[in-house]
């Protein structure tokens, strides 16, 4: 009957009897902020919108692993509906996603709610700007309905599943795009070149007072003008306006490992999900984080009381916030000098203010032993310390270009889907490079979203002449992509395509040899090379084992001999470095 209901508010006027202009009212609303609308009802209701409204339009694009289309919903005023006709006119462009994690789905409600709300004119966006909005992002996880997936959530009565149709979470999935969803986001991105991106979620950890908390992208790692007006214009007037609005902010309580009061680290969002991934780009990034105990409805308020925030802030700083944006394109494209792998400074801190409830250990009622409990009826107001501060582990001097062969063309399509500008060299051509090869590395020995991450990668740097073949690839630094490329093909960084596995088949060698056969040749090489020999018998002294074992012997005298493999471990993205 509820499902009823829901259909018939949802249909316009068609001009039968009884029926009145529709209200446009959804699920949540109807059931009084217990439910969450279902993923026919959330495309069907902004396919309304967009029959009803000039002003909204709703497109598909890209593909889902769910095989169903990837929407996008575009409100513009103006009703102009193209991104290159916003940023000719100097248009701020806001981006909501929605939906990433399908059982976390307050932003999906509370998006349902504003652009209707904008489209009947009871709201108004900022002077100068559009909305676009993704409703369901994990369309598949979407579709997979439950009511026992998030057992730590107060309501709603039925919602999504954290993982997508091929189980991944697509919140790691961003740098490394396996999946269609990310792959049509990366499109989606580059195409409506947002300057505030807000993806929402729902938190999970420790207990506390707050509604609403925000990670907002680290401001060390977004970098350049942008980085500074976010740590001390931008998230202060957020902070207000939330105050204000009666859902007192908090940044995302990432106390895993003890407890609120004794302080907490900024939360570190690489590239590997939504916000590091568009800060990379020089976008102001935000994942709004709703607490899981508060009841549905209350969590779903306060999510558009943070759109409405958003909104506010950009009315005021609208232009401002457009002037950073060219000024940061134009820093990222004078980079030279990239920081990677940030680390957590602990000697940098702020005192925030953090509305919690008193912590405690009691008998567990399973087990008869110390357990964990909040106890609500014993609040607390207290100043706590924030380490917001991450200080670079390493510092890359980018090249002036860098060089990939054809055959490596899956990395080649990742570039180009991030709006990388890539050439293909006219003829064969022979060019002084530098290269990398892989001297040592770790790799996890359990399997992360689809892969065995490589991390404490070590690497040797050589330079020599390489001769590239017409039809590979170049790709300049001196573009707004530079932070990315570097991420992605400098090996040591945590979320490169070397750390995603993108290159493994180079750690394998795919040449050897007979042991009696190299023996001979082996001793040759050595009386023809005194200097190998030397530093065969040295390495002997220096290295018992090693002076004891035959055939490590062997193997030494092979990597050190021109039969070696070039290929094996030589990591094939090579930089023209600068003059």
């Amino acid at each position: 009957m509820r499902n009823l209901l829901v259909t018939l508010l949802l249909l316009p006027a068609i001009g039968l009897v009884g029926f009145a202009q529709p209200t446009y009212t959804t699920r949540f609303e109807v059931s009084g902020g217990l439910e969450t609308a279902q993923y026919t009802e959330v495309i069907a209701y902004f396919q309304q919108l967009a029959s009803d409204f000039e002003a909204v339009e709703m497109i598909e694009m890209g593909m889902t692993d769910a095989g169903l289309p990837l929407h996008v919903v575009l409100y513009d005023p103006w009703k102009q509906f193209d991104p290159a006709d916003w940023h000719r006119e100097n248009r701020l462009v806001l981006l909501i996603n929605n939906g990433i994690h399908p059982g976390e789905p307050d932003g999906i409600d509370a998006s349902m709610m504003l652009l209707r709300d904008l489209a009947l004119q009871k709201r108004n966006l900022p002077k100068n700007t559009v909305l676009a909005v993704i409703p369901v992002y994990n369309v598949g996880g979407h579709l997979n309905r439950g009511s026992h997936s998030r057992v730590n959530q107060n309501g709603p009565q039925e919602y999504g599943f954290r993982a997508n149709a091929r189980n991944y979470d697509l919140n790691r999935d961003f740098i490394k795009a396996d999946s269609r969803n990310a792959q049509s986001f990366q499109s989606i991105f580059h195409w409506l070149g947002p300057q505030v991106f807000i993806d929402t979620h729902v938190s999970n950890g420790a207990d506390y007072q707050h509604v609403m908390t925000l990670i907002s992208t680290q401001h060390n790692r977004l970098g350049g003008p942008m980085g500074s007006y976010l740590e001390e214009e931008l998230e202060p007037k957020l902070y207000r306006g939330m105050e204000e609005a009666g859902f007192p902010l908090v940044p995302y309580v990432n106390a895993w490992n003890g407890k609120p009061e004794d302080g907490w680290p900024q939360f570190k969002d690489s590239g590997r999900y939504s916000s590091g991934y568009a800060a990379l780009f020089g976008t102001l990034s935000f994942m709004p984080e709703t607490h899981m105990l508060k009841p549905y409805g209350e969590r779903v308020r306060s999510t558009y009381a943070l759109f409405e925030t958003f909104f506010a802030t950009i009315e005021q700083d609208g232009d401002k916030i457009l002037r950073l944006c060219k000024d940061q394109q134009k820093w990222l494209r004078q980079l030279r000098e990239v920081s990677l792998n940030h680390q957590l400074n602990r000697e940098r801190y702020k005192s925030i203010v953090f509305h919690g409830f008193e912590s405690g250990s009691k008998p567990s009622e399973v087990s008869g032993l110390p357990r964990l409990y909040y106890d609500r009826s014993r609040p607390f107001t207290k100043e706590v310390t924030f380490y917001h501060t991450y200080v670079p582990g390493l510092s890359i001097q980018l090249p002036r270009a860098y060089l990939i062969p054809q055959g490596w063309h899956q990395v080649v399509e990742n570039l180009s889907r991030n709006g990388v500008e890539v050439e293909r060299l006219e003829r064969d051509t022979v060019l002084r490079v530098t290269g990398y090869e892989i001297d040592a590395f770790k790799t996890s020995p359990r399997a992360y979203e689809g892969h065995y991450l490589h991390s404490d990668v070590q690497v040797v740097k050589k330079s020599f002449t390489y001769a590239f073949r017409k039809g590979d690839y170049l790709v300049r630094t001196n573009q707004v992509a530079s932070r990315y490329l570097a991420e992605v093909l400098e090996p040591q960084g945590e979320d490169s395509f070397f750390a995603w596995n993108f290159f493994d088949t180079i750690l394998q060698a795919k040449e050897g040899y007979s042991a009696y056969v190299f023996e001979d040749l082996a001793a040759a090489y050595l009386d023809e090379n005194p200097l190998i020999r030397q530093r065969l018998e040295a390495k002997k002294l220096q290295d018992e084992s090693f002076a004891n074992d035959g055939p490590a012997q062997l193997r030494w005298v092979y990597d050190n001999s021109p039969w070696r493999e070039r290929e094996h471990n030589a990591y094939p993205v090579y930089r023209l470095e600068l003059p």
